[in-house]
Formats: structure tokens, C-alpha cells, sequence
């Protein structure tokens, strides 16, 4: 690719985002590369639709980009030097005062996610065993139905309702939670499991096998991939023309609702530790190929956590990119 023809996919991308309309080659020695006649302009146009980038609705009306256009123009986003400050400032005056714990913050920036952006803003806080347990309790809820209550730092309640392979007499169980909790209060599961499994069963030799099962069910939950996820926007993006096809509208809000193809794309983010951005067919989820993705690690009250935003391909990148990051920017010095 030619840096003429660069400049052309990187112009013509622009001008889609901002207008909605297909740009012709008027417009495009008009408004952005000047010095070239519509003839020259329109002729590279033609060799770039061959190789993919654009495509035209009708036959005399002006190009669109691709999935593959918006990529190089994505990437030409994101290597520029952005700076925050100013942003950071506004979103913290926002969150500030308007929450207690990590779901109030993260319920509060979903929503300032999806006002400044137009687009489905989605939280996840990281799995479990990571996170600073405060307390843990296990309730007989009849036969051997156990309901385990997990609270972890900043306030976030988890619950797994079980079923032991044996009877644990109540008195037991209480002095296995009190265990428990002496040892795991103000730690992750990550770092107290192996000691747990060791101290827990000392002294409760009549009732080992029942409170190792139940311990078991306590570590499966917590060491599964298992995402807290919050939302806002999915209403406001009805108003959008992109969304007027129901089959997209419905591929984002299953998207929201089944969480597994969710918490894969989050879980993938929060290995690389960078901005991560899915376009058109780059997009693994059924039905969400005309549509774009953008999530980031963040840290909320000193948790991992991935923020994103979901919308049609034609998002408006460059201000997307700016909001998550001043947003990330502003968590991170909270």
C-alpha cells in the first residue's frame, strides 16, 4: 500500500464516521488531500475496493470502508501520542462522591461510559480467586443444600448453591466457616487454598468428608473463570440507524446475556494487559461480525477489572479510544 492510498483509507473512513454518507472523490481532494484531481483520487479509489478496503452501494454513489479499512484506520488511532489530562479531571469530578463500593463505581462507569460514547458500555471484575476475600459463610439450607456467601473487598457479594455427597452435621459446619475465615479474611483464595485444605479438617475427623466436599465446592467457584459484568447503554443504541437491523441489536444483547463469549474476550484483554479492539469478522461471537469491540484493563479500588464499550463498525474510534483510557486514567489515580 502506497502512503497515497493510505491517506485515501484513513480519509475515507473519517469522513463515514462523521457524515454517514459515502465519500466521493470530490470530497475527498475537497476536504482532505488537496493537489490530487478527482480523476487520480477516483482511480486509486477503484484499485483499493479491488483489494478490499472500500465497496459501493449502488453503482454511481461514492465508497464505503470495510472491515478491513476500519483496521488501518484503527491502528493509525492507536499508535498516536494521546493525552488525557483534561478528560481525566472531567470523569473524576463525575465519580467522585457517587459510590461506595467497587459495584456502585462500576455501575456509575458504565453509565458515563455509554452517555459520553453512544455505545453498550460493559465492566467485568476479574476472577474471583485474585480477589481479597472478607468473609465466607456456608448455610444449611436443608438435606445436604449448602448456599456459600462470598464477600470480597470493596463489597462485592458472590453466592453457589451446592449439593454435598454427604451429610454435615451444622455444628461442624460452622466451625468449618470459622476456619475458613481465620484463615482466607483479607487474602485471595489464590494464596490460602493449599493451607486451607491442610487446617480445615484438624480436630473435625467425624465430619472430614463432608467439609472437604464442601471446601472443594467453595474452590471450584472461586477458581473458575468467573466475572462480575455490568452494563448501560443498550437502550439508547435502538436510536441508532445501525441498529435498526434487529438481527444486530439481538447479536449485542445475547452478547450481554449469555456472559461466556463475554468473559472469553475479557479473559483475552486481561492477558495481553493492552487495548483491545475487534472488528467486523475479527469478532468470534455469532452474529456480532458487523460490529466493533474495544476493552481495556483497568483497576478499580485496587481490583483487576476490563472496561469496554460494544457498537457498530462505523464508532466513532479516535473519541471511544480517548473516553476508555482517560476513564482507566482516572480509576487508576482514585
Amino acid at each position: 500500500m502506497t502512503d497515497r492510498q493510505l491517506s485515501i483509507i484513513l480519509a475515507v473512513v473519517y469522513e463515514y464516521i462523521k457524515t454517514g454518507e459515502p465519500a466521493g472523490s470530490r470530497t475527498i481532494t475537497k476536504k482532505y488531500i488537496r493537489g490530487l484531481s478527482p480523476a487520480t483520487i477516483r482511480n486509486e479509489m477503484a484499485d483499493l475496493e479491488e483489494m478490499g478496503y472500500f465497496y459501493q452501494p449502488h453503482a454511481s454513489s461514492g465508497r464505503l470502508p470495510t472491515a478491513r479499512a476500519y483496521r488501518v484506520y484503527v491502528d493509525s488511532v492507536t499508535t498516536r501520542a494521546r493525552n488525557h489530562s483534561r478528560e481525566v479531571d472531567d470523569i473524576k469530578k463525575e465519580l467522585i462522591g457517587r459510590r461506595s463500593g467497587i459495584e456502585d463505581l462500576l455501575n456509575n462507569v458504565t453509565h458515563l461510559l455509554a452517555r459520553l460514547t453512544s455505545c453498550v458500555a460493559v465492566a467485568a471484575v476479574s476472577s474471583l480467586d485474585d480477589t481479597e476475600i472478607r468473609n465466607i459463610d456456608l448455610l444449611l439450607m436443608g438435606g445436604n443444600n449448602i448456599l456459600a456467601l462470598i464477600v470480597l473487598k470493596g463489597g462485592l457479594v458472590h453466592h453457589s448453591q451446592f449439593t454435598l455427597p454427604y451429610e454435615v452435621d451444622p455444628q461442624a459446619l460452622e466451625e468449618l466457616v470459622r476456619r475458613i475465615n481465620t484463615i482466607a479474611a483479607g487474602h485471595s483464595w489464590s494464596e490460602v487454598r493449599e493451607v486451607l485444605y491442610q487446617y480445615v479438617s484438624v480436630g473435625l475427623e467425624e465430619a472430614e468428608a463432608s467439609c472437604k466436599a464442601a471446601l472443594r465446592e467453595v474452590d471450584n467457584f472461586l477458581t473458575q473463570q468467573n466475572y462480575r459484568f455490568f452494563s448501560s447503554g443498550a437502550r439508547q443504541i435502538l436510536t441508532l440507524p445501525h441498529f435498526q437491523a434487529l438481527s444486530r441489536l439481538q447479536a449485542v444483547l445475547s452478547l450481554l446475556e449469555q456472559e461466556k463469549p463475554l468473559a472469553r474476550m475479557v479473559e483475552k484483554c486481561k492477558q495481553s494487559s493492552n487495548l483491545k479492539i475487534s472488528l467486523g469478522d475479527e469478532n468470534e461471537t455469532e452474529g456480532m461480525q458487523d460490529n466493533a469491540m474495544i476493552l481495556i484493563p483497568a483497576r478499580a479500588h485496587q481490583q483487576k477489572a476490563v472496561l469496554g464499550l460494544i457498537g457498530p463498525l462505523r464508532m466513532d474510534y479516535e473519541k471511544s479510544i480517548n473516553v476508555l483510557e482517560a476513564v482507566v486514567e482516572a480509576l487508576d489515580e482514585d
